[in-house]
């Protein structure tokens, strides 16, 4: 799993979108989905965490619950 899609499932889970979660975090519009290409620093990391009520830390290890299998 690519780090958007762990954040995309995790906001699912929280019952937000990435689009709402990109408003209330002020990021451009698209942001978030650039994360499968390019990996966010970590201020942007632990804001989307922080808003979503979960660690930086299990939105890393979401991420890669599929490149382990």
């Amino acid at each position: 799993m690519k780090l958007y899609d762990a954040v995309k499932d995790v906001s699912s889970k929280k019952g937000t979108s990435i689009y709402k979660l990109e408003r209330a975090l002020g990021y451009s519009n698209g942001s978030i989905s650039k994360w499968n290409r390019q990996v966010p620093n970590a201020i942007r990391l632990q804001e989307v965490a922080d808003y979503l009520g979960v660690t930086s830390s299990y939105i890393l290890n979401e991420a890669r619950k599929e490149d382990q299998k």
